[in-house]
């Protein structure tokens, strides 16, 4: 199942070891994200170093390891989605998330961020919609 990874559940990984890695590394979901989400990570860089603790080689190789299961979606591959995706969503740093995942064909868009509910042309998905999907939910 391809779904398509909005940065912030990249940032949570990279933050702290628990649910949203875990399913970054499940072997059940085919992950994408555009490479948009890398530009945000930059710009955010030293805010999350310190977040992080950690010194610039260690957050390089901890960023290398939380993207190794994500494809990086070059800008050609969605760039003509991108005008049709401007007035779905308002805002504009999602418009690149919601064009690659329509690019891409994939099945969702794993966010926490309450402006992808905004647009209807893809589903969205939450850290519990994803361990259900991968059948790992905990019962109740």
């Amino acid at each position: 199942m391809k779904i398509l990874v909005d940065t912030n559940r990249i940032i949570a990984a990279l933050i702290r070891k628990g649910t949203t890695r875990d399913i970054l590394f499940d072997k059940s979901f085919e992950f994408v994200t555009p490479d948009f989400t890398l530009t945000e990570i930059k710009e955010r860089e030293d805010e999350l170093r310190k977040k992080t603790n950690l010194a610039k080689e260690e957050f390089d190789v901890l960023l290398a390891f939380i993207l190794e299961p994500i494809r990086i979606v070059p800008y050609k591959e969605y760039e003509k989605f991108i005008q049709g995706c401007k007035n779905e969503i308002s805002d504009l740093d999602d418009v690149p998330h919601l064009a690659a995942s329509i690019a891409t064909k994939a099945e969702g868009i794993w966010a926490h961020d309450p402006h992808f509910l905004e647009q209807k042309k893809i589903k969205v998905f939450t850290n519990i919609d994803m361990l259900k999907l991968s059948g790992k939910a905990k019962p109740h």
